[in-house]
């Protein structure tokens, strides 16, 4: 499908920051309060930031929303109904419009899912991250697989459409280990699977436990088995990859997310969000305060908590483009990318990563990464883009 298929996507990102506890391989913008959260002083921030924003992009569809964190489902399903009503007051939401919910699988917060439902959340995204109990605890998440499970079938009942995330390349596991565990995964997820491979990220715990040697990951080669078995298991059960760790059946991929992939419009709101707004013709990289006490106070003094709004030339614009859509399956039409840059991608190059089987070009000229290049694919989009 090329860009001039489809109406033009807009969605809205909005962050919840808070989480019950912090996971320790998680670098996201998420704070743990152990006082009572003021739901209701953060309702109203919301809405004064969305109505900022909305005055700033206005006359946009929404096609899509996402209420991410952080762990969104700690919300109140009527904090997140006002949430929802700010947003279809300042901007029109189309009546097909993807709303998704990400959540925790604990038995406490699945309580709550037919109150998302009927504040107008049409699709959760479930934390599961592992199915079972040992992986579960060492990765600090406070779920088990059983009360994971049990979430997923309350789900199923709640919404016509559920996700649920798993982490791969977890210490001490076999390729064999992961197909039994994605299999089970696959019979109880339905129409979609994000699978991550595990990833130590600087500042976080785990970080610290790998480099004293106490976290021991896959080596380079058994990672690659994982990513392997993660592409034929999912592949042979219907749920092919359209994204590099985003499986799902036809038509079932996550709207939202598309947008970001394929360099469409998205407005950030919340602590910590991120945006990319088309403003006066130009595109902007918009970013919020993080801190959530910080942000509130700059929404309540100013109408928004934005810290960076910095317009993009021609050329950002364009690598932003080839590095996001070259995550996906169904790749980038080379003419888009000339729109953007004002350059075209030098052919030579074309032609090694072809020779290479790293990359396709298309009776239609779309260019694809192929499963053999994708876990390459930062080398492709630096070679493509120099």
């Amino acid at each position: 499908m090329t860009s001039a298929d489809r109406e033009k996507a807009f969605g809205v990102y909005v962050h919840w920051p808070f989480c019950l506890s912090k996971c320790p391989y998680c670098d996201f913008n998420s704070h743990v309060r152990h006082a009572p959260i003021d739901e209701e002083r953060f309702a109203l921030a919301f809405a004064r930031e969305i109505e900022a924003t909305a005055a700033r992009a206005p006359g946009r569809e929404v096609s899509s929303i996402f209420l991410g964190g952080g762990t969104p489902s700690l919300m109140q399903p009527k904090t997140v109904g006002a949430i929802l009503d700010a947003i279809a007051k300042h901007w029109r939401v189309a009546p097909d419009a993807e709303v998704s919910l990400e959540a925790n699988p604990t038995s406490v917060e699945a309580t709550r899912f037919r109150g998302y439902r009927a504040a107008g959340v049409n699709r959760v995204s479930l934390g599961v991250q592992a199915l079972d109990d040992a992986s579960l605890k060492a990765l600090g998440r406070l779920h088990t697989a059983r009360e994971a499970l049990d979430a997923v079938a309350i789900a199923r009942t709640a919404f016509d459409r559920y996700s649920f995330d798993l982490i791969y390349a977890r210490p001490d596991q076999t390729p064999q280990m992961w197909a039994d565990e994605l299999k089970l995964a696959i019979s109880e997820a339905a129409e979609h699977l994000s699978l991550y491979q595990l990833t130590i990220e600087e500042g976080t715990p785990f970080f610290g436990l790998h480099a004293a040697g106490k976290l021991k990951t896959p080596d380079e080669a058994v990672a690659r088995a994982l990513y392997d078995v993660t592409q034929e298991v999912c592949a042979q059960h219907g749920l092919p990859s359209y994204e590099i760790s985003n499986h799902a059946r036809a038509g079932a991929e996550c709207k939202h997310n598309l947008v970001y992939w394929r360099g469409e419009e998205y407005a950030g709101i919340g602590p910590g969000a991120h945006g990319r707004l088309d403003i006066d013709g130009t595109r902007h990289a918009i970013a919020t305060e993080k801190r959530p006490e910080a942000w509130l106070m700059r929404v309540e003094a100013n109408g928004h908590g934005v810290v960076v709004d910095d317009p993009l030339n021609s050329e950002e614009r364009a690598d932003e483009f080839l590095l996001m859509g070259l995550r996906l399956t169904e790749g980038i039409d080379p003419d888009r990318y000339a729109a953007l840059s004002g350059r075209t991608l030098d052919p030579g190059r074309i032609a090694i990563l072809r020779e290479e089987g790293a990359i396709t070009v298309d009776a239609n000229g779309r260019l694809r990464v192929t499963q053999a290049g994708f876990p390459v694919l930062d080398a492709v989009v630096a070679d493509l883009a120099a």
